[in-house]
């Protein structure tokens, strides 16, 4: 049997990683001996992330083009043409069958010059309003994977399929983990457990909100665990039951290594509504306030939320309306077990388990060929 090589590249944050490496365990799993290389930005998450998932990566110098004029933004074009370059070195010297592409700048260049040298490319489109990068991309890409219907007007139909967003495998089973993860977690069953989640950076948005309103919070007789963010770690730790005598117990944790416990865990969600959330949470099917980021390309977190919240699977909450809003919403969605019970089914009939084995099969039909 041929010894298949794939590119890999996407990052900038976990939505655009943890896909890339779910679809590079798939391929792993089938194709034991195949040779995967990951291609990211050199001072990205990435750098750290991908290796300490067992794979090989190589930096490009590539930073995105910033919303108002900055240093950076002049410096674009002498970033692109060098990761242009590096990306023509990396092919030309790996010889990949396939390259495959799950978003942020990075990715462009690799992809741009792997349709230029004839190498066949897939494009993994995760939110439901694509960014500029795929949709200049996606004239020369041979398949493009997307998780939301409805792109025709983004991408060539004929190229489109519908698979959804590479998500842990350890997810699809979370209801079974629960007594594990009251104890790992120290939890009191019988309190209701808030899960509040940031994106794999953290939100200051919802840091600041969560501050604001513990008190109130802990006076609901829930239990919270509160991933604010490596960067805001610092500052919000203070918050932790081990630091202040609060009551019920908060935890203020970084990161969460421990997706599929902490899922299991919790009975209320809040969280940013990044791809990969958004997918991950459809999959657990937990009810959840959605907090889309406004600072990001597109709006295109909105969007996301949306598609849900039309499907009567989520709350939207915009930032603009936590201050007046948040503590209704939340308050009523609390004591309202019934309305839990309908989100919680609604999302998850959205869910699309087999999304990473899926973009695999398709990956495989471009290599068979």
């Amino acid at each position: 049997m041929k010894q298949y090589k794939f590119i890999l590249s996407g990052g900038g944050t976990g939505g655009h990683i943890y896909p890339a490496v779910a679809i590079a365990n798939e391929l792993k799993s089938r194709f034991p001996n195949c040779e995967i290389l990951f291609v990211g930005a050199q001072d990205k998450m990435e750098m750290q992330k991908v290796p300490q998932a067992g794979y090989n990566i190589k930096g490009l110098w590539i930073a995105g083009i910033q919303r108002k004029l900055t240093l950076q933004n002049t410096m674009f074009p002498l970033k692109l043409a060098s990761s242009l370059i590096k990306s023509f070195s990396i092919l030309k010297q790996f010889k990949p069958d396939v390259v495959i592409g799950t978003g942020g700048f990075a990715s462009g260049a690799v992809l741009k010059v792997a349709s230029m040298l004839g190498i066949s490319t897939v494009i993994q489109e995760q939110n439901s309003y694509p960014g500029i990068t795929n949709k200049l991309l996606s004239k020369k890409a041979n398949k493009i994977c997307v998780a939301y219907e409805n792109l025709e007007r983004f991408f060539p139909k004929d190229k489109m399929i519908l698979t959804g967003n590479p998500v842990r495998q350890d997810l699809i089973s979370v209801s079974e983990k629960r007594s594990e993860a009251i104890d790992y977690f120290k939890l009191d069953e019988n309190k209701k457990t808030l899960l509040i989640l940031g994106g794999s950076l953290g939100s200051r948005r919802i840091n600041q909100l969560i501050a604001k309103e513990i008190d109130w919070l802990s006076s609901q007789n829930i239990q919270i665990i509160w991933q604010c963010g490596k960067l805001y770690y610092d500052e919000y730790s203070k918050y932790n039951s081990n630091s202040q005598n609060l009551n019920p117990k908060t935890q203020v944790l970084s990161f969460i290594d421990r997706m599929d416990l902490v899922y299991a865990a919790a009975d209320l969600v809040i969280s940013r509504s990044g791809a990969s959330s958004v997918s991950e949470l459809a999959i657990v099917g937990k009810p959840v306030i959605f907090i889309p980021s406004p600072n990001v390309a597109e709006d295109h977190q909105t969007k996301n939320a949306q598609a849900i919240v039309d499907k009567h699977g989520a709350i939207l909450l915009k930032e603009s309306e936590l201050d007046s809003e948040f503590k209704i919403v939340f308050e009523a969605l609390l004591k309202d077990k019934g309305k839990q019970e309908d989100l919680s089914k609604n999302i998850k009939q959205l869910a699309l388990p087999n999304a990473t084995k899926q973009i695999v099969d398709e990956i495989l039909k471009l290599v068979e060929s």
